[in-house]
């Protein structure tokens, strides 16, 4: 396995990390207005000013409606022409947690770092967080600089790391030190002290 946190990231997405919006389809959206509405076909196409058939036929994708149409339906449903192109709100889920035990995230060992994944069980994430046991004891032991979208909190648990980075001069941590930066800047940490330093990474998934 590689040792770049991307393979990280499209593990948590593959999960339901990073879920990507439906296309939208004016017929469904129609629809779906009309009926929040609790409207009949013949009730919303008395309200929009349009033959029923002509309603039904949008609804379900056999015609596309003039600019003329378009801005009768959205008076009749009494929103803006904008909202029926616009994806509803979907209700938020709150409330939402999820406790991994002490040694039981998911594992992933690569030549330089010992990862586990934390909370890999709870799905469309905004975070990765994961503990890492840093093996490296050299920059030579990275092929390039680590490099991936979104940003990342780094925090020191244990021993001392020494965070290397693209542009600035590198940094000796040590437990309870902790550094926030910006991902796309190339990056890697080795671990300095006698024993292998272990690490808390979090990264922002979008």
């Amino acid at each position: 396995m590689s040792d770049d946190p991307k393979n990280l990231i499209r593990i948590a997405r593959d999960a339901g990390g990073d879920e990507q919006p439906e296309p939208l389809i004016l017929g469904e959206r129609v629809r779906e207005l009309r009926k929040a509405r609790k409207w009949t076909l013949e009730q919303a196409a008395r309200q929009a000013g349009l033959a029923r058939s002509t309603l039904s036929k949008i609804e379900n994708g056999q015609m596309s409606p003039t600019y003329d149409a378009l801005k009768k339906l959205a008076t009749g449903l009494e929103i803006s022409v904008p909202q029926l192109f616009t994806p509803p709100q979907r209700e938020k889920v709150n409330g939402r947690m999820v406790m991994t035990p002490n040694g039981q995230g998911q594992q992933h060992a690569t030549t330089t770092y010992e990862h586990e994944l934390l909370a890999e069980t709870l799905t469309k994430k905004q975070m990765l967080p994961y503990r890492a046991r840093v093996r490296a004891r050299s920059v030579e032991e990275f092929d390039g600089w680590v490099r991936h979208d979104g940003e990342e909190f780094l925090y020191v648990l244990t021993g001392v790391i020494r965070l290397y980075t693209e542009f600035y001069e590198p940094i000796d941590m040590r437990r309870g030190d902790s550094a926030y930066y910006d991902a796309t800047m190339g990056h890697n940490v080795i671990s300095v002290s006698d024993e292998d330093a272990t690490i808390l990474w979090v990264t922002s998934l979008n």
